[in-house]
Order: structure tokens, then C-alpha cells, then sequence
């Protein structure tokens, strides 16, 4: 790794020493500037000159004590801290150590450094808690620049941040504040420049910033303020960029708004902003960037409007409630040539005509409208040297129409056409593609060979469509960059490909219901990164496949439905399987005794520090450098599966990061139910149905307190129902039909909820739900402080609903992913699908 990351970066001390030797005065070093009357050095201008190591406390660096200008960024100094002896540069005026890979605490000793007008310590690693930053500041009231970008500072922002009265700028990004945005701000009135972006505030944006009248960028984007745009803003008449997307910001876009024709920028994506996009929007006459996007914009919108803009070239709209109406006549005009056009979810009809005159367009979004039929053949010549993102999904597509046999845009990175109704043979885009999305079509045919010639690809998606064919052997070609490998849902047939790499990066491989055989191959071992395996629904003939418990990261195993058999041999070595969570066995041969030493490092402290609102996912970005405000395309990949919960095949659409699952049902499993099973902490569903299991139900299955789903039906059990199950409290689905149980049925708690059907197929079960009535009533009512518990007073009766609806919500909370996506496509966009940001804001 390069020490600095400048493209014209060079090491400028390479030469001092040469120089040094012939009794060069160092005063024409390169980077050394002198005072040209007494010779003392009083800067030194290092950035970007490939320096790499740490900073010693004695270096002679500290002796320079003349120095006013220190410039060391875009350097790596090895995670190293700044040294306290920097307290002896007392007269510096200017510090930059930006971006040069200090660690730790920022020292006390640099809020000496009274004389400094510029203070950057940005795109470190470093923290600021002792001193804080009210302490930091409290004696650099000579301040005119300050950058903390990134430091750790996790508080409010200071009052004593206001007393800084010289500040023309001030950033700080992504530093942990939380709190409100203070009033006091305000008061800085030299203000040009302001980023508070990427931190926790919330509250309203204060009405106060108004008064910064000579302010040309306000950046207070990714963070959670609410309430309206304050219309006190219509008083920045300098202002030339306003990011305030990603916020909870609610009304309408001011009117006087309209009044900052200095604005270059103006990016309110990600809001809950309404109304109409105001015509008047034409007065903002230098406008080069606007994005509305992921609002509640509503009302027919012309096209014509955004034309007027003449310096307009990056328009992003979508993922609103508009209808936008464009021209014919538009194809016609000469228009100004777009760098980036998001117009998704616009109630567009068909492709715009004016897009055949685009020919330096880098991003194109056009998903979720209503575009039917077959693809224009003009588009085919669209910005072929310039296009990098092209987004069609969720059309309605028949076809592709006349197109090269390798798509024409040789800079492509992104190429979306999932959900439409394409036939026909998979399109083959530019060798460039970072990610290739086609699911949900009904495309036919082989994967082509030439789609191993894309050797930068991280995420190909093909899933649920109709292709065909033996996988290319040069698959594993993809292994050095490929993060997704997604082939649901097809017509796949032959061996898997014997080769995967070592350097591979895979997470998530899903080959489920296809028509795959044979065995698997072991160098899938060598997938060290990999999370989630899915060979469900398939014809592999193999025995269990130990070999991939070295693997540290696989949680999801899943080789349901296929004709695996044999008795399931693991190693004992204690990093086997460490992280598996979710095993999905069911519809298989396996014999011998249940393999419950998969699971023997698993206890339920290591899913304890998981939120229960994340989702097993992958989340891929891509960065488009080379326009003039970079976006990023950012897509989250949420795994999904099919498994068998309270005796139903439910899809789950995604899945949570704490959900845990055993399911080893429909095999040939003999043998008693071990003790043991009782170790499983955290398990939320257990079924091991439809197997030759005999013995007694092991008491120790009351360990498994998080346990939702219960499955032992149709096996050969033995002897009673243990009382002790009643202390499931969150149990929700209990099956144990078709066994030999005999003897009465736990009464109360979780019990009372379950039906007849849970016990059918044992003759000798007695007591409710059964008809069959007990002869012992003794055995029937649970214990005195049971009784207590259930005839107690009415709070006691209502936490026991409160128990019992709390466990059928994790339930549910498990597997409502796929409904939350298919009824709410836009929130679910906004949540987990692609977005745009401006970088660096």
C-alpha cells in the first residue's frame, strides 16, 4: 500500500539527503520554506510525500521552533500518536495532519497551539474525549479553519464553539455529535463553509443559521433533524451548495428558497419533503445538481421545467410520487447533455425519445415505471463510451430487441434489469461490470463463456429465471473479487465446478432449486469468507460435507431436499462450524445419531449483542469518480430462504441476524434425543420430525428459552410429556403427533394455546386438548405456584397474554420481510435498495 494516496504524489525527502551531503543550505529542500532574513525554517509542506512510520516525541522535527506552517497530510504514519512534544511548535499558525493515519487521543498539549488560524486533523483514527472538544478549543480563539472530520468526539456540540468569532470554516463530519444543532452557530457571521453532516443530531434545523450571510456551503446531511426547511435560509444569498439529505426533514420546499440563484447544488434527497416540486425552481438559473429523490413529491411534473435549467446536468427524481411528463418534441430539441438522470418511479410509459441525444450520460435509473414491450434499438447507441449505472428493473420488458452480442457501453459498472418479463438469451455487458442484476425475468439459454472474461464482477444475480445448462467451468474465475453468486430459481443442471480459489471472497452462494447432481466440491473449503451456503431443492449425491466446518465465518447451512445421505462425521476440533446458526437438513438421507456436536461451541451469549433489527445482508457500493459531485450507488443484498416453521414452508424474504434454526426433519435420524440439546441457547426453532428418533423427550429442552417452533411429530418417542416444557414461555408452535407418548398432557401456560392436532397419533395421551380424559386427575393441574400464577390477579393473567404475544412476535418478526418488500417497494428502496449520496459531505 502506497503511503500516500495523491496520484501525483512523490517523496520529497528522497532528495534532502543528497543535497544534505553536498552542504545544500536546506532552506532549498524541496518542501522547506525559510524566512528570507533570518534563515529559519517556518514551514514545512510534506503532504502527499509517501512519509510512512511514526513520529517520535525527539524527533527533530519538535527543535523547529520558528515553524508557523506544518503540512504532513495524505502521509502514513503507522497508527501512531500525535507526540504531546508538538506543544513546542508554539508558533504555528497552520497544522494539517489530515488523512496521515494517526491513532489514539488527540493530546492536550495541541490546544497550546494558541496562535493557529488552521487546524485540520481529519480522516484519522484518532478521538477527542480528554481533552474534549470545549476544552480543545477553549484557547484557539485565533481559529479561522478547523476540520475534525472523523475524530471521535461522541457529545454535544460545545457553546464555547461560538466564541470562535474568526471561523470562515468549520467541519464536522462523522464525529459522533448528537443533541441539537445550538443556536449560537449563528453568531459565527465570517462563516463560508459549514459541514455538522454524518452525525446523531436531531431537533430542527435552527432558524438562526440564517444570519450566516456569507456562507456558500451548508452541509447538514445524515443525521436525523426534522421539522421543515426553516425559510429563514432564503436570507443565504451566497449559498452555492445545500446538502440536507438523508434526515427526517417534513413540508414543503420553501418559496423563498428559490431566491438562493447563487446555488450550484441542491440535494434534499431522502426526506419526508410533499407537495409539488414548485415551478419556480427555474429561477435557480445556475443549478448544475438537484436531487429530490425518496420524497413524497406529488402531482404531474413537466419535464420542460428542468430543460430551462440550462447548467442543470445531474437530475435525480426518483422514488417519489410524481408523474412526470415529458415532451415529444423534446427528442427533437437540442438539450443540455446530462451526466446523470434518476428518474425511477415517475409513471413513465415508455423510454424518453430525448435520451437518443445523450451521449456523455454516466448514470441512468429508469426502474419501477411502466415501461412495456421491447427495448428501442436507438438505445443501444445511448452514451456508449460514458455510461457506468443503468437501472431497468421493475418494468414491464419483453425483450431487449436487436442488440450487439456484447452491450455497447464499455465503462458499464452497474447493469439492474431485475423483475421485468425479458425472454430470450442473457444480454453480455462490458468486461468492466462490478454487478450484474437479471432476477426475476424469464430469460433462457446457458450462462455464455464470456462471462468469465468479467473478471471484476462482485455481485452476479440470476436467480428465478429460466436458464439452463452446466455451469462454465471458469466460474471460479470470479472467486477473486465475486462477494454474491445468487442462481436460484433456474433449470441448472451437471456438477457444480471443482475449482474455488483461496483468495476467493464469496459470502453468499445460493444454488437452491435448480437441478444440480453429484458431489460437492471440497474446494468450496477454501471460501474462507463465505456466510451463507443454499443447495436446497437440488439432486447432489454426497455425504455430509464436514470439510466445510473450517470455514470461520459460514452461519447459514442449508441442503435441504436433495439426496445427501450417510451418517454425518465431524471432526471435534473446537473452531468446527463456530459460527453456524441456521442448518436446514430436512428432506434428506442422513442416518446415524442427530449431529448435535455441530453445534457444540454454540451458546446463546453470542447472539445476545446482535439488534434484532439487522438482516442478514451484503451491502456493494460503487464510487463514480469522475463526475463533478461523485455519487455512490449503494445496493444491500438481503439473503432470503425457504424453511419449514410451525409446520409450514414459509419464505423468508430476510433474514434477522439473531435467528437461530435447527432443522433435521424427513431423514432416517435414529437413536435417542440427547441430553445435550438442552446446550443450544438461542435456538428459536427446532425440528427433527419425520425421522426414527426413539426414547423419552429430554427434560433439558426447558434450556432452550428463546425457542418458538418445537417439531418431534412422527418419530417413535416414548414415555410422558415433560412438565418442565411449560417454562417455554415463548413457544408458540408445539408438534409432537405420531408417536408412542403416553400419560396426560401438561395443562396451562403455553399449553392451553396448542390444538388437538399437536397430539394426535399418540393412543395413550390423555387430557385437553385430546377428548381422551385422564383416569389420574392428579396428574392433570399444574403446581401450586403454576395455579398461583395462572388464577391470580388480573396483572398476572394479562402478563401471561403479554408472554405468550411477545413470542408469537419474534415469530412473525422473523418472517415479515418479504411482505414489508412486496406491499411497500418504495420504503423498502429507501431502506435497503439502491440510493445516491454526494460523497464527501
Amino acid at each position: 500500500m502506497s503511503a500516500s494516496s495523491n496520484p501525483w504524489a512523490y517523496p520529497k525527502v528522497s532528495s534532502w539527503t543528497l543535497q544534505e551531503g553536498n552542504n545544500s543550505n536546506c532552506c532549498s529542500w524541496d518542501g522547506v520554506e525559510c524566512d528570507e532574513f533570518t534563515g529559519h525554517v517556518i514551514g514545512l509542506h510534506l503532504n502527499s510525500s509517501c512519509l510512512h512510520g511514526s513520529i517520535n516525541s525527539t524527533s527533530s522535527l519538535f527543535h523547529l521552533v520558528y515553524l508557523q506552517r506544518l503540512n504532513l497530510a495524505d502521509n502514513h504514519f503507522n497508527y501512531s500518536q500525535i507526540p504531546s512534544t508538538i506543544s513546542n511548535l508554539s508558533k504555528l499558525t497552520y497544522l494539517d495532519l489530515s488523512f496521515s493515519a494517526f491513532t489514539s487521543q488527540i493530546p492536550l498539549e495541541v490546544s497550546q497551539l494558541s496562535k493557529l488560524s488552521t487546524l485540520n486533523l481529519s480522516r484519522n483514527k484518532l478521538e477527542l474525549n480528554k481533552p474534549n472538544l470545549r476544552s480543545l478549543v477553549e484557547n484557539l480563539t485565533l481559529l479561522e479553519k478547523l476540520d475534525l472530520s472523523g475524530v471521535s468526539i461522541i457529545s454535544t456540540v460545545p457553546n464555547n464553539l461560538a466564541n470562535l468569532s474568526a471561523l470562515t470554516s468549520l467541519c464536522l463530519r462523522n464525529c459522533g455529535l448528537h443533541g441539537f444543532i445550538p443556536s449560537s452557530l449563528g453568531n459565527l457571521k465570517y462563516l463560508n463553509f459549514l459541514r455538522l453532516s454524518k452525525n446523531n443530531f436531531e431537533g430542527h434545523i435552527p432558524s438562526s443559521l440564517g444570519k450566516l450571510i456569507q456562507l456558500s456551503t451548508l452541509a447538514l446531511n445524515s443525521n436525523n433533524l426534522t421539522g421543515p426547511i426553516p425559510f429563514e435560509l432564503a436570507n443565504l444569498t451566497q449559498l452555492t451548495q445545500l446538502f440536507l439529505y438523508y434526515n427526517i426533514i417534513k413540508g414543503q420546499i420553501p418559496f423563498g428558497l428559490m431566491n438562493l440563484t447563487q446555488l450550484t447544488l441542491l440535494n434534499l434527497a431522502g426526506n419526508n419533503l410533499s407537495g409539488q416540486i414548485p415551478s419556480s425552481i427555474i429561477q435557480l438559473k445556475n443549478l448544475e445538481f438537484l436531487d429530490l429523490s425518496m420524497n413524497y413529491f406529488s402531482g404531474t411534473v413537466e419535464f420542460d421545467m428542468f430543460v430551462k435549467l440550462k447548467r442543470l446536468t445531474i437530475l435525480h427524481l426518483s422514488y417519489n410520487q410524481v408523474s412526470l411528463v415529458i415532451s415529444e418534441t423534446s427528442a427533437n430539441r437540442t438539450l443540455q447533455k446530462f451526466q446523470q438522470l434518476g428518474l425511477s418511479l415517475c409513471n413513465l410509459s415508455k423510454f424518453p425519445d430525448f435520451l437518443a441525444n445523450q451521449d456523455e450520460l454516466e448514470w441512468l435509473e429508469l426502474n419501477e415505471n411502466n415501461i412495456h414491450g421491447q427495448v428501442p434499438e436507438w438505445f443501444w447507441k445511448t452514451s456508449k463510451e460514458s455510461l457506468q449505472v443503468l437501472g431497468l428493473s421493475y418494468n414491464f420488458l419483453t425483450s431487449l430487441g436487436p442488440h450487439p452480442i456484447l452491450l455497447p457501453w464499455t465503462r458499464l459498472a452497474i447493469l439492474d434489469l431485475r423483475s421485468n418479463k425479458l425472454q430470450g438469451s442473457l444480454p453480455i455487458p462490458s468486461f468492466s461490470t462490478l454487478e450484474y442484476h437479471v432476477s426475476n425475468n424469464s430469460l433462457t439459454g446457458k450462462i455464455p463463456e464470456l462471462f468469465c472474461n468479467m473478471s471484476s464482477l462482485r455481485h452476479l444475480d440470476l436467480s428465478e429465471n429460466n436458464l439452463n445448462g452446466s455451469l462454465p467451468q471458469c466460474l471460479h474465475n470470479f472467486g477473486d473479487s465475486l462477494f454474491i453468486l445468487d442462481l436460484r430459481r433456474n433449470k441448472f443442471e451437471g456438477s457444480i465446478p471443482q475449482t474455488w480459489t483461496k483468495g476467493s471472497k464469496l459470502i453468499v452462494i445460493n444454488f437452491s432449486q435448480n437441478k444440480f447432481q453429484g458431489w460437492l466440491p471440497k474446494s468450496l473449503a477454501k471460501c474462507i469468507m463465505l456466510k451463507v451456503l443454499d443447495l436446497s431443492n437440488n439432486q447432489f449425491n454426497d455425504t455430509f460435507p464436514f470439510w466445510l466446518g473450517k470455514l470461520p465465518n459460514l452461519k447459514i447451512l442449508i441442503l435441504r431436499s436433495n439426496k445427501f445421505y450417510g451418517r454425518i462425521r465431524i471432526l471435534k476440533a473446537k473452531y468446527e462450524f463456530s459460527s453456524l446458526q441456521i442448518v436446514d437438513l430436512s428432506y434428506n438421507s442422513f442416518t446415524g445419531r442427530l449431529p448435535l456436536i455441530l453445534f457444540q461451541s454454540w451458546n446463546s451469549s453470542k447472539f445476545d449483542r446482535v439488534d434484532h433489527l439487522t438482516y442478514i445482508q451484503v451491502e456493494s457500493s460503487f464510487i463514480m469518480e469522475n463526475s463533478p459531485q461523485s455519487c455512490i450507488w449503494i445496493i444491500k443484498y438481503n439473503y432470503s430462504m425457504t424453511m419449514t416453521n410451525k409446520g409450514v414452508d414459509i419464505l423468508y424474504g430476510k433474514v434477522q441476524e439473531i435467528f437461530t434454526a435447527l432443522d433435521f426433519s424427513s431423514n432416517r435420524f435414529a437413536g435417542e434425543i440427547p441430553e445435550s440439546i438442552g446446550n443450544l441457547k438461542g435456538l428459536r426453532l427446532l425440528n427433527i420430525s419425520n425421522n426414527i428418533l426413539t426414547g423419552h423427550i429430554p427434560p433439558s429442552l426447558r434450556n432452550l428459552v428463546e425457542l418458538e417452533s418445537l417439531d418431534l411429530s412422527q418419530n417413535k418417542l416414548s414415555g410422558e410429556i415433560p412438565q418442565q416444557l411449560m417454562q417455554l414461555t415463548f413457544l408458540e408452535y408445539f408438534n409432537v403427533s405420531h408417536n408412542h407418548l403416553v400419560g396426560p398432557i401438561p395443562q396451562g401456560k403455553q399449553f392451553d394455546t396448542f390444538q388437538s392436532k399437536s397430539f394426535e397419533g399418540n393412543l395413550k395421551l390423555c387430557g385437553r386438548p385430546l377428548t381422551k380424559k385422564c383416569k389420574n386427575s392428579k396428574a392433570l393441574p399444574p403446581s401450586t405456584f403454576e395455579e398461583s400464577q395462572d388464577l391470580g390477579s388480573p396483572f398476572q393473567i394479562g402478563w401471561k397474554i403479554v408472554v405468550i404475544g411477545y413470542g408469537f412476535g419474534l415469530v412473525v418478526g422473523a418472517a415479515i420481510g418479504h411482505i414489508v418488500t412486496a406491499r411497500n417497494r418504495n420504503w423498502f428502496m429507501k431502506s435497503f435498495g439502491m440510493r445516491r449520496v454526494v460523497r464527501g459531505h
